[in-house]
């Protein structure tokens, strides 16, 4: 069970009442369910206060859960970021090569690896194009 010491929170409390102390200690000590709660207040306003206190302590901690949800944080900040990061995870998911994914998606793999590492963003139908094979491969 985490405790906060010499705040004026406790972990039941909204994470927005936390402040960064309460938000150091969940990511240094707190289980998945604070982790959870601490990622979902960041993400749902990555530029409000909740989203910096996380940035701000991840930080000073090198617990890679820690890391992940600063990151996702970041990413939320920068579109560019969270695109190359689900083109990755779609073609990740899809089980299949680079080359293949990319013949499936109507893209050569040499486009696809420039959507991946973020060098180029793509269009907004081959971005669907790419979340949707990913999501038929994994259904079918």
């Amino acid at each position: 069970m985490l405790k906060f010491r010499n705040i004026n929170a406790t972990p039941a409390d909204p994470v927005s009442e936390w402040g960064s102390e309460g938000v150091l200690t969940a990511l240094e000590r707190g289980g998945l369910t604070y982790l959870r709660r601490l990622s979902q207040a960041a993400l749902a306003d990555p530029e409000g206060q909740v989203a910096q206190w996380v940035v701000d302590a991840a930080r000073c901690t090198n617990r890679p859960s820690a890391q992940l949800i600063a990151r996702r944080v970041e990413e939320a900040r920068n579109p560019r970021l969270e695109v190359s990061r689900r083109v990755r995870e779609a073609i990740a998911l899809s089980g299949l090569s680079a080359r293949r994914f990319a013949a499936r998606c109507g893209t050569s793999p040499s486009r696809l690896s420039t959507y991946a590492t973020g060098k180029v963003t793509p269009s907004a139908d081959v971005f669907l194009r790419i979340e949707r094979a990913s999501e038929s491969l994994l259904h079918a």
